[in-house]
């Protein structure tokens, strides 16, 4: 039966753990569910929002429409091979108890992906990705049903568009569609990847390389780098690594010994926008609620008590530091509503 709740706090249900209210509050733990709270809220003539997880979301204030926050659980094996398993998962499952459950069963392909937060409705969605591993690497297709008919879709990795942080979902296809379950393709006998980052030192304390050693070595680094959401709400990664031409890079080189970067094309490279931030001193950075984690400067932190225009404002004020300094825009990852 479908769950409604009135006039609720969104405090537990986003990791920024910003205190907004929704007036309305759809809990959908099945398709047909699902379907029926559209209906209402078509019925009622409510502005809708779709909420997952709730860890790339930063409310601004009140959410005075609808929200309908999809929990379809399970996970279902589809087809196996002497190489592969293919799965189909429910949205609402939570997304590190999926890598979890993987990583137990033998399963190669998102054990990079440990400890991200949300659901596995929201992967293809942000095409989540992390240590030299996209979602897209796994994912084989993604079902859900259409906001304006109701109607199922199923649409092929192919076609869902996939780029860096980024699909079909946040573009032509966003907010007329919820994605209800995703099928991913597994390998049993994976290649493992260890060159990204400092996993290869990890790896070497914990013994060697294994497909549980690898998800050990991604929760440490993790852990070490990151503050929970339970005890300072965040987003994870605030801004997107900014994508350049490679002539900028030697600009920049210029004033710069080892300064990061990782090549995309023989044109362009990436840059760590956390690094940008912290070379404009950000870093450890605190005013009045809000402020940049000591770790990691590509993480905006809710010391408690924050509104979403204190995060907001302490953002802007990040990218027009990093513009002036070095002539590259942050692109937002969060989605502000």
């Amino acid at each position: 039966m479908l769950t409604t709740l009135k006039n609720i706090s969104l405090k537990q249900f986003n990791t920024f753990n910003i205190d907004a209210k929704a007036n309305v509050f759809y809990n959908a733990t099945s398709i047909h569910e699902l379907k029926e709270a559209i209906r209402l809220v078509k019925e009622n003539k409510q502005e809708l929002l779709i909420l997952g997880g709730g860890s790339n979301i930063l409310f601004k204030s009140d959410f005075e429409g609808a929200i309908v926050h999809p929990k379809i659980e399970g996970i279902e094996v589809l087809a196996q091979t002497d190489d592969c398993t293919t799965i189909k998962v429910g949205a609402g499952v939570e997304w590190d108890k999926l890598v979890e459950h993987t990583v137990n069963l033998g399963l190669g392909g998102l054990e990079n992906l440990s400890l991200i937060p949300g659901s596995v409705g929201a992967s293809p969605i942000q095409n989540i990705g992390a240590y030299g591993v996209e979602a897209k690497d796994s994912i084989e297709k993604v079902h859900g049903i259409y906001l304006d008919n109701l109607e199922p879709f199923e649409i092929d990795n192919s076609d869902c568009k996939f780029g860096y942080r980024d699909s079909i979902f946040k573009n032509e296809l966003k907010g007329k569609v919820i994605i209800t379950h995703v099928v991913y393709k597994l390998s049993k006998k994976p290649k493992l990847i260890t060159h990204y980052g400092n996993l290869e030192d990890e790896l070497e304390k914990l013994g060697g390389v294994s497909l549980q050693n690898v998800r050990n070595a991604v929760i440490n680094i993790r852990n070490a780098k990151l503050p929970d959401p339970e005890e300072l709400g965040n987003a994870g990664s605030f801004f997107k690594n900014p994508i350049v031409e490679v002539t900028l890079v030697k600009q920049i080189s210029e004033q710069f010994d080892n300064f990061p970067f990782y090549p995309v094309s023989d044109k362009l490279v990436k840059l760590p926008a956390g690094w940008l931030i912290d070379q404009c001193g950000w870093k450890g950075k605190r005013i009045g609620n809000v402020g940049v984690h000591k770790n990691q400067a590509l993480v905006l932190i809710n010391y408690g008590g924050a509104t979403g225009e204190e995060v907001i404002n302490l953002a802007h004020d990040i990218r027009q530091s990093v513009l002036q300094r070095f002539n590259i825009p942050l692109e937002m990852e969060v989605n502000m509503v």
